[in-house]
C-alpha cells in the first residue's frame, strides 16, 4: 500500500510517499481503505519531534480517519465488511490507502468520507477537555482558540450540554463562533476586560487550545488554575499549576465517536473542513496546520 512517512525529524518536507506491506487486523481490529483522512497538529508535532508517543524512526503518520471495512479481526461483532466507519488509525498510519482501527464508529448519514474524517482527533480531545473541566448545565466556559477544529468542537459540543460558552478568535472569526454558539471575543492585549464586559464576575471553567501564552489571563479569569485545563501548553501548565490534559494522564474519551451522530443529524454540532489536498500533497497540508490559521479541518482525500 503507499502511505506517509518520514525518516528524520524536521519540517513538512522531511515526509515522503513509501510502499509499506498491506496490514492486517488482529483481535478487536477491523482494516478500513481510506477514503480520507485528516490532519492534525498532533502529527506535525510528532513530525517536528516535539511530541513523542515512543516510536521510533521511520514513522508513518496521520490519526484521524474514515473509508469502508474491508477486513475484520477476531472477535469484532459491531461492524461487517463494506461498512462505513470512522475513527483513530491504531499505529498512527491513517495518511495511506489501509489502516488499522480499535476505535471506530458509524459515519453518520448524513456525512461523507471527507467530513468524517476531519472528526475523530477534535471530538475525542475536546471531550476530554470537557470532560476533565466538568463542563454541563449552567457552567459558563471559555474557550482560548475556539475557531480551529478542537476549539469549534469543545464549542457546540459545551453548547449541547447546556453550557454557556464564550470564545476568543481573531474578529474575522467571530460571525462563525456565533454560529456555533458561543459569544466571540477578541485575544491579545486587552482580553480579559472584553470577556469582562460579558461577564463581569468571570467564567467558572475555561478550556485553553490555542496554546499562545494566554494561561495567565485564563486563571485570572476563571478564579484559579484549578479551575483552567490547556490542551496546547505543556511548558506553561507546569510553569502555571494548571492540568496539561492528554489521553495518558486523563484516559482517552473514544465515546464521543459513537455519541455524535444524534447531535449531527439533528444539526447541533458541524465541523467544517477548510482545505482538502491529495495524499501525494501531505508536506503542503502540513504546512498549512503548523503555519496557517485553519477554520475546521484539513483533510486528505486518499481515494
Amino acid at each position: 500500500m503507499k502511505a506517509a512517512q518520514f525518516s528524520r525529524f524536521g519540517g513538512p518536507e522531511v515526509l515522503e510517499i513509501v510502499e509499506l506491506p498491506d496490514p492486517h487486523p488482529g483481535p478487536g481490529q477491523v482494516r478500513i481503505a481510506v477514503r480520507a483522512a485528516g490532519i492534525s497538529a498532533t502529527d506535525w508535532k510528532l513530525r517536528k519531534g516535539v511530541l513523542s508517543f515512543g516510536a521510533g524512526l521511520p514513522q508513518t503518520t496521520g490519526r484521524d480517519v474514515a473509508g469502508v471495512v474491508d477486513e475484520i479481526g477476531e472477535g469484532v461483532t459491531d461492524v461487517a465488511v463494506g461498512d462505513r466507519v470512522f475513527g483513530v488509525s491504531d499505529d498512527g498510519a491513517g495518511a495511506a490507502e489501509l489502516a488499522l482501527l480499535t476505535y471506530r464508529a458509524p459515519i453518520p448519514p448524513s456525512l461523507g468520507f471527507v467530513d468524517a474524517a476531519g472528526l475523530p482527533v477534535a471530538l475525542e480531545t475536546a471531550t476530554r477537555g470537557l470532560d476533565v473541566l466538568g463542563v454541563g448545565r449552567g457552567i459558563s466556559l471559555l474557550v482560548n482558540g475556539a475557531s480551529g477544529g478542537v476549539g469549534g468542537a469543545a464549542v457546540q459540543l459545551a453548547v449541547a450540554r447546556g453550557a454557556r460558552v464564550i470564545g476568543t478568535a481573531s474578529p474575522a472569526n467571530h460571525d462563525y463562533l456565533r454560529l456555533l454558539g458561543a459569544e466571540p471575543v477578541a485575544y491579545g492585549e486587552g482580553m480579559a476586560g472584553r470577556v469582562r464586559a460579558l461577564a463581569p464576575n468571570g467564567v467558572d471553567v475555561a478550556l485553553d487550545v490555542a496554546g499562545i501564552g494566554a494561561l495567565p489571563v485564563l486563571i485570572d479569569l476563571a478564579g484559579g488554575p484549578r479551575n483552567v485545563v490547556t490542551l496546547a501548553d505543556i511548558d506553561g501548565a507546569k510553569q502555571h499549576d494548571v492540568r496539561f490534559s492528554s489521553g495518558f494522564r486523563d484516559g482517552h474519551a473514544f465515546h464521543a465517536l459513537g455519541d455524535i451522530g444524534a447531535l449531527i443529524e439533528t444539526g447541533r454540532f458541524w465541523l467544517p473542513v477548510d482545505r482538502t489536498f491529495s495524499l501525494d500533497a501531505i508536506s503542503e497540508a502540513h504546512r498549512v496546520s503548523e503555519h496557517g490559521h485553519v477554520r475546521g479541518r484539513l483533510v486528505l482525500v486518499v481515494a
